[in-house]
């Protein structure tokens, strides 16, 4: 018996504890079409599921090395501010919560504030990442919106913000609320130097986010499918007791309704964003882009938004040839 409990049961458990496993995330699925597609090739398309066209969520890492020229970008230091300034608990600690959310995504906190370049011209880009905590509004994203916005007006370059968001966080009360009010000031900041803020809503952005900073654009930009409103659909309808419109709270539907300027394709966001930003900033237009694909069109509602009160001319415009595709 010594022998078989020393020797031959180890063996066999060395044995099936080696065996090969398939990875978890080889094949995911399309939410909207049920279709499963291959991990890498949904990697490759910028999370983008190539039938259906529905926009996954994407990591800031991923977006920023797609969105900037070469990929190739700097992080900009966000300042540091008081960590569970309520010493706030429920089922754990809110500082436990933190370390979990850092150790699974690898930042800091929710909003991420990088420098570069998008055609050859300087840019300043935030990203909102939904997986910390939501991508809940605090002291620390507060603070990282501000970030960006005073880097955008330090180094006089338009601002992108890619939000996605679930509203302000819980577990630091007033204080989570105060950062509306503190972000909605640098943005009048960045606009009396005269520079332009894009933001681009992604899927979900809601509550005090989209009642602050996130609708204070310039231009207001969405991925398609993206959903965008303060309150749920669900409380809304309980509320007025009304079966609410389809695609509510959806980027097509606001565009509908003026909320939004553009719904764009995340291929496209580039081209579109380089356009616009050119013509905000009366700079050279870009004679030629270095793209496979063909620069989506302007048309001329988005010329005409963009171009008000800055005396800009159609010759301005970057125009796709022939064919090319267009939202």
């Amino acid at each position: 018996m010594n022998w078989i409990d020393n020797f031959v049961r180890p063996k066999i458990r060395s044995f099936l504890g080696n065996k090969r496993e398939t990875p978890e995330n080889l094949w995911v699925k399309d939410p909207e079409s049920g279709e499963m597609v291959f991990y890498r090739d949904l990697e490759a398309n910028q999370w983008v599921v190539p039938n259906s066209g529905y926009h996954m969520k994407i990591k800031p890492a991923d977006r920023l090395a797609h969105f900037f020229d070469n990929g190739h970008y700097s992080t900009v230091p966000l300042g540091s501010v008081p960590q569970d300034p309520l010493k706030f608990r429920d089922q754990k600690r809110y500082s436990d919560r933190l370390k979990e959310q850092r150790a699974k995504t690898g930042n800091d906190d929710a909003v991420i504030v990088a420098t570069g370049q998008l055609y050859e011209r300087d840019i300043t880009v935030a990203v909102q990442d939904f997986d910390f905590m939501g991508g809940s509004l605090g002291m620390a994203a507060g603070q990282g919106i501000i970030a960006g916005l005073e880097t955008a007006a330090n180094r006089k370059t338009p601002f992108v913000l890619f939000v996605a968001s679930g509203g302000a966080r819980m577990q630091e009360g007033i204080l989570s609320l105060m950062q509306m009010p503190r972000t909605t000031v640098a943005v009048l900041r960045l606009r009396e130097a005269g520079l332009p803020f894009f933001v681009v809503f992604t899927d979900p952005t809601t509550g005090g986010v989209t009642a602050s900073y996130a609708m204070l654009g310039d231009i207001h930009l969405a991925e398609p499918g993206a959903r965008i409103g303060f309150a749920g659909a669900r409380v809304i309808e309980q509320t007025i007791r009304e079966k609410l419109p389809k695609g509510f709270q959806r980027a097509e539907y606001l565009y509908e309704h003026g909320m939004v300027d553009m719904v764009v394709h995340r291929h496209d966001l580039r081209a579109i964003i380089a356009s616009l930003a050119g013509i905000l900033t009366k700079s050279t237009p870009i004679a030629e882009l270095n793209e496979s694909a063909p620069v989506p069109r302007v048309t001329m509602r988005e010329a005409a938004i963009a171009a008000e009160g800055d005396g800009g001319d159609e010759g301005d415009l970057v125009t796709a040839p022939e064919g090319a595709h267009a939202e």
